[in-house]
């Protein structure tokens, strides 16, 4: 299975994307719903949180990992990619990737959780790639939250998006990257308040992209994994709101487990 973790729905988002882009995978699915959301914690916490979740994961079968998570994947990648020995997909370098190719300015900029822009890492990769590219990033605390309460369609919820925004629309960028796996779901929100003519980088999309090509250049791994299209949810928390954005994320009827890990 392919096993995916965020600190809520958002990395449904992932799972969604993987769905269309390599729709016959097994996939296991955990929401840290109990301890939402990682972008406020320490970066020690978020860490051990990470360690944990991916562990539960492999008990269930995984045997490729994805941090569906900006915030973990920027505090925690280096320690767990040394840690385990198994295939661990981050959602930040592709996007990075994508952001470069997407770029006709080099104009970029960034939204994420605080731990997210605080750990730079979003400059670092870009920088590395493109020393010339001017990146802005702007911490949008708030909007994690929102969509965990299923604020996605509230005039409450644009005014947020559109204040947050402004920074980035007097840089004039040219390409924003969703730097959280929440914010594909105020895409449509996000797109309106930022401009038609900036382009947005999904994250979901961009690893799944990732995915798809390890798997077709690593046959071995390829095989390992189930090829039923079935997926299976736990969370760490019991939520109607869980349960209702979900089902709005993947449109269809799920049912998912709760766990104490």
């Amino acid at each position: 299975m392919i096993g995916i973790f965020d600190s809520g729905v958002g990395g449904l988002t992932v799972v969604r994307a993987i769905a269309k882009k390599i729709p016959r995978y097994d996939m296991v699915y955990f929401g840290d719903t109990a301890h939402t959301p990682y972008g406020t914690k320490s970066a020690e916490t978020v860490v051990g949180y990470t360690i944990r979740n991916i562990e539960f994961l492999l008990q269930q079968g995984a045997v490729v990992i994805v941090i569906a998570c900006n915030t973990a994947s920027s505090v925690a990648s280096a320690q767990v990619l040394k840690q385990f020995a198994v295939p661990i997909f981050e959602v930040i370098t592709p996007a990075v990737d994508h952001a470069l190719a997407a770029s006709t300015n080099l104009n970029i900029g960034i939204m994420g959780t605080r731990a997210t822009v605080s750990s730079g890492i979003y400059e670092k990769k870009i920088i590395e790639n493109q020393p010339t590219a001017r990146i802005y990033s702007v911490a949008c605390p708030l909007l994690v939250p929102l969509v965990e309460e299923g604020w996605l369609k509230k005039r409450e919820t644009a005014m947020i998006v559109k204040r947050y925004l402004q920074p980035l629309k007097m840089r004039q960028i040219d390409t924003l990257v969703l730097g959280c796996t929440h914010y594909p779901l105020l895409k449509k929100v996000i797109q309106r308040k930022i401009g038609q003519r900036v382009e947005l980088i999904d994250s979901s999309i961009c690893i799944s992209e990732r995915i798809k090509n390890f798997l077709a250049d690593n046959r071995d791994i390829d095989l390992q994994l189930g090829q039923n299209g079935h997926l299976s949810l736990f969370v760490s928390d019991v939520t109607d709101q869980f349960k209702k954005i979900a089902e709005m994320t993947l449109k269809t009827h799920i049912s998912f487990e709760c766990v104490k890990i």
